[in-house]
């Protein structure tokens, strides 16, 4: 054995006295990997790579085609792309996944599939039913294909045992008997094409269900439903008219953003009504464009959301429908602790825009706020402020430029602020640099 890290070429041993050498080599035996426990042997193979398990077969006999039981198998760009950055070609792909099919042995729990963009892979379709025979449990399957999205075969949804499931690019089209995953505790959806009727009776049956991404491209003309009692976290990207929540007593974390889709109806989104069943929510990261959709924004939502303890919004500061729905928010939330609000757009040609920021607000529990800003301009100033003013128990804010032509702006902001009096004697007013 030898070591070479930034130096010459040492062989271990060289300085060991002989009886030291003697001893070394009796105490080694010849094949020490070959000698290792089958459980030893497959902890090792998991931690690997898919290409570099299989390659442990040169190993040893012992060693020969021990990646064939592994219960967990990733085929992504770490297979499919070579040393020179070349992508595998189709052909390729269905040849791995061939082999496989054909020398796995044993039940497979956890298979992830991310293919690079192609035209098609016919062996998806035969590793799917594979999977299905073999208790698959956790299935992430991303196939990026040019035209139409893949269509998911029928022995997909006789996947029983399934918890953890993503699928990217899909056409999912169930049969009549198929009612849902009732063992399926997580769930994420990316730009899969499916009905609103038939996403949200997926979801209603998925009883176990306590985490869901869904990613909507397209705008649906009808509302898609969420019934999930169990639900914690949600994550949602699309037009806010396309979701209702109906029963989700537990959940947590609530991240909507906006996708700039156009929606085929005229229903304006009512804040209200979409919060009123929140009894449970702790962080919540809203893109205020949604505002754009709401319909009339009360001053503050009728009902305080007294477990909000974290706030996170993207904000136009020059659009006062955007304002008005973030401060009725922000009154509804008495205990809320961190706020972090970043400028949606960057507007240095109306410096001197101000708004009527509200005098009766408070924030009693607030200790942390980031500010992402564009230009250091009277509204941002303003904010900051307000904040300051308003937060007793406040630790620190922290500034950030969105821009760089802001930059030096925000930073002289910041200067001034220090100077101001502050409503909590430890509050701390600090510029991070980009």
């Amino acid at each position: 054995m030898c070591l070479k890290e930034g130096g010459p070429r040492v062989e271990y041993g060289s300085m060991m006295p002989p009886e030291a050498k003697k001893h070394c080599c009796q105490s080694l035996t010849l094949d020490v990997l070959s000698k290792l426990p089958e459980n030893v042997i497959d902890a090792i193979l998991m931690c690997l790579p898919f290409r570099d398990a299989v390659r442990t077969s040169i190993l040893s006999k012992v060693w020969r085609n021990k990646w064939c039981r592994l219960p967990e198998l990733t085929l992504d760009d770490t297979v499919w792309k070579t040393k020179k950055n070349v992508a595998f070609r189709t052909t390729e792909i269905t040849q791995i996944i061939y082999h496989i099919l054909i020398y796995h042995v044993g039940p497979i729990t956890k298979f992830i599939l991310c293919v690079p963009k192609s035209r098609s892979c016919p062996m998806i379709d035969d590793l799917i039913y594979f999977l299905s025979k073999n208790g698959i449990r956790h299935l992430v399957v991303r196939l990026p294909f040019k035209g139409d999205p893949y269509e998911l075969p029928p022995s997909f949804f006789k996947c029983v045992q399934l918890r953890r499931l993503t699928l990217q690019n899909c056409l999912i089209l169930p049969p009549p008997s198929f009612k849902g995953f009732d063992r399926l505790i997580s769930l994420e959806l990316c730009e899969v094409t499916i009905s609103s009727k038939l996403l949200g009776s997926l979801i209603s049956h998925c009883l176990l269900l306590e985490h869901l991404v869904l990613h909507i491209a397209d705008s649906y003309s009808n509302v898609i439903e969420i019934n999930a009692p169990r639900l914690r976290s949600f994550y949602f990207a699309g037009s806010m008219r396309s979701i209702f929540l109906k029963n989700i007593p537990l959940l947590e974390r609530l991240s909507l953003t906006y996708s700039e889709t156009d929606y085929l109806g005229a229903e304006k989104w009512d804040i209200v009504k979409f919060f009123e069943s929140f009894s449970a929510l702790e962080h919540l990261f809203l893109n205020m464009l949604f505002a754009a959709e709401a319909s009339e924004v009360p001053t503050r939502l009728p009902f305080n959301l007294n477990c909000v303890k974290k706030l996170d919004i993207n904000v136009d500061l020059y659009n006062s429908t955007e304002v008005s729905c973030a401060l009725c928010l922000i009154r509804s939330f008495p205990y809320l602790q961190y706020m972090e609000i970043q400028e949606a757009y960057y507007k240095y040609d109306i410096a001197d825009y101000r708004v009527e920021l509200p005098s009766d607000v408070m924030f009693n529990h607030l200790r942390e706020v980031k500010l992402t800003l564009a230009s250091g301009s009277i509204i941002e100033m303003q904010l900051a402020k307000l904040l300051l003013a308003k937060s007793p128990m406040l630790v620190s804010m922290l500034f950030k430029s969105c821009a760089v032509k802001g930059s030096a702006t925000v930073k002289k902001l910041v200067a001034e602020l220090t100077k101001f009096q502050c409503a909590s004697p430890k509050a701390e007013v600090v510029f991070i640099e980009n």
